[in-house]
């Protein structure tokens, strides 16, 4: 099979690493990649949102399955393009990504399923909103309706800082059209967890549990990123737990798009707060979660090709998917001032040390090639990824590699897994 791979971060790394393990695959190609991945496969100078191009190419280069990594190519409905064409394609079209693409309609798609979340209510006017947060009082949380990165979110605990952040969002529009509509919901109180699983529609095949750490800070502070480490399995989610969400989250949630007349496959990823009354969605993704997928891929026994190739065909129903019984920690190697403005290509030390570590993978997120150096090109730059006995001993070894690794203004959190490790694990 040739296959290709979109998006450039270290979700797409950890897929193509895995995928380049099946036997099935002939050619792969990613588009437009990092250097990490041009390790791996063969970079297309195409960017994720160049929708016509990439279906070009599929077409050119007789691609037989494409595999969608980040969310913003599904809402611009990449699979309905691809579809047009007869090529395959591994995730939702344009109306199934609303799940991600609109936190509105997410929300009325759960409360129609009767699915735990928290109260909510959505506002086209900033002044509406306001008023709201006065009736409702705080904490509360203010999310920008549209895609914003995984930074969209505000939780607040006084009114001055939802009125900032309303006025932010809606009026200042510093996510720009995303920023249209705001949802103002309840604030849960409770441990996050990431539920990531696949579905051709009908039959939903769970995935490993996870967790991921959002704030840029150690102790959960400071602003909202795209994730600072990840590491599964999640302690939090026991086999009873597992089983109440599939049966009170995920299931519902299939039948709802199914109702609705939405042919949904590929990654389904519920964010959920376990609460003292049982698991609520904090919101759903149409895409494999980064920083989650990088442990999540290692962890992975199953044939990634095979588990795609079912979701796709719709036989999601014949496969099992296996997993290592090790553990899995990712911490992600920032630039300084991430999630804020970040300086470009600085080079990045000490990569060869690891390039025969075995019991890890350094996957890359922001990199680039320049001349003999790999240097920094994004945010989140690096995901140190280790399996371990435990989740303690994943992340000791996560760490001790990250000791080796060096630019200017390395940044990261020193405090992944602590949820874990605070059970022991």
């Amino acid at each position: 099979m040739n296959i290709l791979i979109i998006g450039s971060g270290g979700r797409e790394h950890a897929l193509a690493w895995k995928i380049r393990q099946s036997a099935h695959v002939k050619r792969l190609f990613c588009a437009p990649g990092n250097a990490g991945i041009a390790q791996v496969a063969d970079l297309v100078p195409l960017v994720v949102d160049d929708v016509a191009g990439l279906a070009r190419f599929a077409r050119d280069e007789r691609i037989d399955l494409t595999v969608v990594g980040p969310e913003l190519p599904l809402t611009l409905g990449i699979a309905d393009e691809f579809q047009r064409h007869g090529l395959r394609i591994f995730g939702p079209t344009r109306a199934g990504a609303r799940i991600e693409g609109s936190k509105a309609f997410t929300k009325e798609l759960l409360r129609r399923q009767n699915v735990p979340t928290g109260f909510f209510s959505t506002f086209s006017d900033a002044d509406e909103a306001v008023r709201y947060v006065h009736e409702v009082g705080v904490p509360i949380v203010i999310k920008a309706d549209g895609l914003a990165a995984g930074k969209g979110v505000f939780i607040c605990q006084t009114v001055k800082d939802a009125e900032d952040a309303i006025d932010e969002v809606m009026r200042t529009r510093i996510f720009g059209d995303a920023g249209e509509r705001v949802v103002v919901e309840e604030f849960l109180e409770g441990e996050e967890v990431s539920f990531i699983a696949l579905t051709d529609g009908h039959t939903v095949l769970p995935l490993a549990s996870s967790q991921d750490h959002k704030r840029a800070f150690d102790g959960d502070t400071g602003p909202n990123t795209g994730g600072m480490g990840a590491y599964s399995p999640a302690p939090v989610v026991t086999p009873a737990l597992h089983a109440r969400i599939m049966a009170e989250v995920m299931e519902p949630v299939v039948h709802g798009l199914r109702d609705l007349k939405l042919d949904y496959r590929g990654v389904l990823y519920a964010g959920l707060t376990i609460t003292a009354a049982g698991p609520k969605v904090l919101e759903f993704n149409a895409r494999f979660g980064d920083p989650e997928c990088q442990p999540l891929m290692l962890r992975l026994k199953s044939d990634l090709v095979q588990l795609m190739d079912a979701c796709v065909d719709g036989r999601l129903n014949e496969v099992r998917i296996d997993w290592d019984e090790r553990a899995a920690a990712c911490v992600v190697l920032a630039a300084a001032g991430y999630p804020g403005n970040y300086e470009k290509g600085k080079v990045i030390r000490g990569l060869e040390a690891l390039r025969g570590w075995q019991n890890g993978v350094v996957f890359h997120g922001g990199t680039a090639q320049r001349d003999d150096a790999i240097v920094t090109n994004g945010g989140r730059v690096l995901g140190v990824t280790a399996l371990g006995p435990t989740v303690r001993d994943a992340v000791t070894e996560a760490y001790l590699a990250v000791e080796q690794l060096h630019w200017d203004g390395i940044h990261y959190r020193r405090d992944i897994g602590y949820h874990a490790l605070e059970r022991h694990t």
